[in-house]
């Protein structure tokens, strides 16, 4: 008889007391020196970077930076698409002693300054191209432009002068110990209000990593070659795929955004064993699997799909179709991320799920009343563990909000099954109120995509003149397929054959794309300006 989720995750991978990211990176660069770390698709031709050659390249920049006069605790701006320089970028500044806040790359000027002069940034390391309409002048703190390829504006240096000045630097000892020291400052996503910095401390990313290597079980292997087209800049690529990928010694195949063919002619290239995937990525997959253009000769085992709700239906399309098994995980940046995983054994094999807690994960099901529920009802999910934040930056209100006697109150809807196994049924602040009635968007998301005409949807709701909130459906139609109202009256027909009434959608709209942010999440306040 197969055991339990609860009793198969006891252990972490090692040992994170004491261990700071950088250190263990650096380890793993001695360990593996001859092997390749990195592959940068965005270089022509490809650069292959060792991990002898990584290790070094962060201790000259990191002295770089400390002779340039960046000082212990002080932030550092990473603003760059997936490339190598990114990885030195971030690493340096942790053995620097300062604290990376790393930026999405499509940001306009706003935003940039927003979060430069919220996390107090000293140094920014970007490339002039992305700096094209951006004006930094102003910003109180930053000291330091760096450019990684093509130059910037007047006052910025080359990139490269951080290891060319790092020679004879000397690296400062910690100030802090693991669990105290910031490692990183992410903005969360910002689906509602505007971002706020997430204070991951050394600890928490060392934990999580070990946490997801999940020792005992089928997953990521030192000899795995992973694909990473999710942005790093995300809480997900960077732990999943940067900070795994070479704590592990792992080779690590970078692309700056995804493409599928490219992506595809790298899986045969580089031989990658797995990737990492968000549902519209996953799609795209599917979508050419079922035609018959999926690369034959792939290695791939597995894909981990994560950051945004995955509908099982398409799960199964896409293992069906390539014969490659999925394995949903769960998280948010507060918690380094990774908070639940699925598994690869087949007895424990549901990828419907986003599988069970992490080692050293307690989770609690909480209703409206703060009482635990049974197994199968749903409630908000409560969590303890490592990985959690140590809160957020300059926020003790918000972080009172969510950290309670040091329980994190994620603010989603949940259910586990009897042999528990976690199933998201929605963020909470989504959730649509119907003459009394809860509507999880996600769920009818889910069955619309079961539909054939149907491409990609996202649900959210208006208020009618009655203040009623009614659920209304934006849809991706497929190529062949037409817009119309009898389309319209077909996909809610469909939904009705499936779920309770009130969850139909009573309004449909068809759209040529949803919005979505990078990590592949419903932008929904930007589809509820729609209606």
């Amino acid at each position: 008889m197969a055991r339990s989720p609860a009793t198969l995750r006891t252990q972490l991978f090692a040992d994170p007391e004491g261990k700071f990211v950088h250190d263990v990176v650096l380890d793993s660069c001695r360990r593996h020196h001859q092997k390749i770390a990195i592959v940068d698709s965005s270089c022509i031709p490809e650069r292959r970077i060792t991990y002898a050659a990584y290790g070094e390249m962060v201790e000259l920049a990191a002295g770089g930076l400390v002779a340039a006069g960046i000082r212990p605790g002080e932030t550092v701006g990473i603003f760059l698409p997936n490339c190598w320089e990114f990885g030195i970028g971030y690493h340096a500044a942790m053995l620097a002693g300062a604290v990376p806040t790393t930026l999405n790359p499509t940001y306009r000027e706003r935003e940039v300054r927003y979060q430069l002069e919220t996390a107090g940034a000293v140094a920014l390391v970007t490339d002039g191209a992305l700096l094209s309409g951006i004006d930094l002048s102003g910003l109180p703190a930053l000291r330091k432009v760096y450019t990684v390829r093509t130059p910037g504006p007047s006052g910025s240096q080359s990139f490269e002068t951080l290891f060319a000045e790092g020679e004879s630097a000397r690296l400062p000892s910690p100030e802090h110990d693991p669990r105290m020291a910031l490692a990183s400052l992410p903005f969360s996503s910002g689906t509602t209000g505007l971002p706020k910095g997430v204070m991951l401390s050394h600890y928490n990313l060392v934990a999580n990593v070990y946490q997801t290597l999940t020792p005992g079980e089928p997953g990521f292997a030192g000899d795995d070659v992973i694909l990473c087209f999710l942005p790093l800049y995300h809480i997900y690529g960077l732990t999943v795929g940067l900070n795994l990928a070479l704590i592990r010694g792992c080779t690590l195949v970078l692309m700056p955004r995804f493409d599928c063919q490219r992506s595809f002619a790298l899986m045969v290239e580089e031989g990658v064993t797995m990737t990492l995937c968000v549902p519209p990525t996953l799609l795209a997959y599917c979508q050419v699997a079922e035609q018959g253009h999926f690369p034959r000769e792939h290695r791939l085992k597995w894909v981990k799909c994560g950051a945004a709700p995955l509908a099982p239906e398409l799960a199964r399309r896409f293992t069906a179709s390539t014969g490659i098994r999925i394995r949903q995980g769960y998280g948010m940046t507060e918690a380094s991320p990774v908070t639940h995983l699925g598994f690869l054994t087949p007895e424990l094999y549901k990828p419907e799920s986003v599988g069970a807690p992490a080692a050293q994960t307690t989770c609690r099901i909480l209703n409206e009343k703060g009482e635990d529920v049974a197994p199968g009802e749903i409630g908000e999910l409560v969590m303890h563990g490592p990985q959690f934040m140590r809160g957020y930056w300059k926020s003790p209100d918000a972080t009172d909000a969510v950290l309670r006697d040091g329980w994190y109150w994620s603010g989603d809807i949940v259910r586990a099954d009897d042999d528990g196994f976690y199933y998201v049924v929605d963020r909470r602040k989504e959730m649509i109120k119907y003459k009394g009635f809860s509507i999880a968007p996600a769920e009818v998301e889910s069955v619309l995509l079961e539909h054939p005409a149907v491409r990609d949807c996202g649900v959210v709701s208006r208020l009618d003149s009655a203040g009623e909130e009614l659920p209304c459906a934006f849809v991706v139609l497929r190529e062949q397929e037409h817009s119309s109202t009898k389309t319209a009256e077909r996909l809610q027909a469909f939904v009705a054959e499936r779920l309770a009434h009130y969850k139909v959608p009573r309004e449909i709209y068809f759209v040529q794309i949803l919005p979505r942010t990078a990590s592949g999440k419903i932008l929904r306040r930007e589809l509820r300006k729609l209606v």
